[in-house]
């Protein structure tokens, strides 16, 4: 029996989720149903009352949250057998569905920051911890399941412990199969692209599959080179695809079906059909706010960027989407 869902909720889905991997890769994952190829460890992380100038506050209980990570390789989705893999996250972000006020957050983190993590061992077992970039959380693990369950408690211990409820991420092949499944994405082009891609011009432009890949990925040979400007094109992009996206649903019925099939072998998520199901009819009408980002400051540090979080800013933002004042 086929599991039908609601055209409204469909395409606000398409819209959430489309952050996947460079904040543009996961609508066909709306289709898919996957089973981990392992019991995942369970995320039972400690929800602790915190107090901010004599105010109480604890743990929201009406938000949902996935983690959304996008990994700078291509080819199929395939694990190392080692307990390290050369995957990097090069997109890290929050989709909090807030049942309280009807909207959908998207909360885009820069891979650069500098964080805490743990570190995986022989066999995938815990050797310690480490303070290094949040992009290199996914590089411990075989690169499926394991590492994505990294990257979760790096990021849940970055908020006190957060609950995360769902994680999914996707790899670099999938932007030009969805970007071509479109007809192409229309941007504005504001940075000099030409030494990355010639055939990428200032100004509007339809995108193809390769200049798609290549308008999302570059970052080295552009402008001040920082993630963040990346990340500004990235949203950019995001944007242009939704429109293509909603046109060509309107269009054909069937379009996500053909899409799903191009993308299945670069995903790895531990949200099966029915929870997406769930958050399509639950969320369908909520209103999708603008991408956040946190306040911080870029530092060479020899070879390598790192960000260094705004302390203030992060436990503002912290309260303001996952705590509740206390009653």
């Amino acid at each position: 029996m086929k599991i039908r869902i609601p055209r409204r909720g469909f395409l606000l889905m398409c819209a959430v989720l489309i952050l996947l991997v460079v904040m543009v890769l996961c609508v066909a994952q709306i289709l898919k149903s996957v089973t981990p190829g392992g019991v995942a460890p369970e995320t039972d992380y400690a929800s602790k009352t915190i107090i901010r100038d004599g105010v109480p506050y604890f743990p929201r209980q009406d938000i949902t949250v996935m983690l959304v990570i996008g990994i700078d390789r291509f080819g199929a989705m395939q694990g190392s057998e080692y307990s390290s893999n050369k995957g990097d996250a090069d997109m890290v972000s929050l989709l909090v569905f807030d049942e309280q006020d009807k909207t959908i957050d998207i909360l885009a983190l820069n891979r650069d920051t500098m964080v805490k993590m743990p570190v995986l061992g022989l066999g995938g077992k815990p050797a310690g911890s480490r303070y290094a970039q949040l992009t290199l959380s996914h590089t411990y693990g075989s690169g499926l399941h394991d590492s994505c369950e990294n990257v979760r408690k790096t990021v849940s211990d970055l908020f006190n412990g957060l609950r995360i409820d769902y994680y999914l991420s996707m790899n670099m092949d999938a932007i030009s199969r969805l970007n071509d499944a479109v007809g192409g994405v229309t941007v504005h082009v504001t940075e000099d692209l030409s030494s990355v891609d010639p055939t990428i011009s200032m100004g509007e432009q339809t995108l193809n599959g390769t200049q798609a890949v290549n308008y999302v990925r570059a970052r080295k040979e552009v402008g001040n080179q920082l993630n963040t400007s990346r990340m500004e094109r990235q949203s950019k992009y995001m944007k242009g695809f939704l429109n293509a996206v909603w046109s060509t649903l309107d269009e054909s019925e069937t379009f996500i079906y053909s899409v799903y099939e191009d993308v299945d072998d670069y995903i790895v998520t531990d949200c099966t059909l029915a929870s997406l199901s769930s958050l399509l009819t639950r969320y369908r009408e909520y209103t999708l706010n603008d991408v956040i980002t946190l306040k911080g400051e870029n530092v060479l540090n020899d070879s390598y960027m790192e960000f260094h979080l705004d302390k203030e800013a992060l436990d503002q933002l912290m309260l303001e989407l996952f705590y509740s004042e206390k009653s």
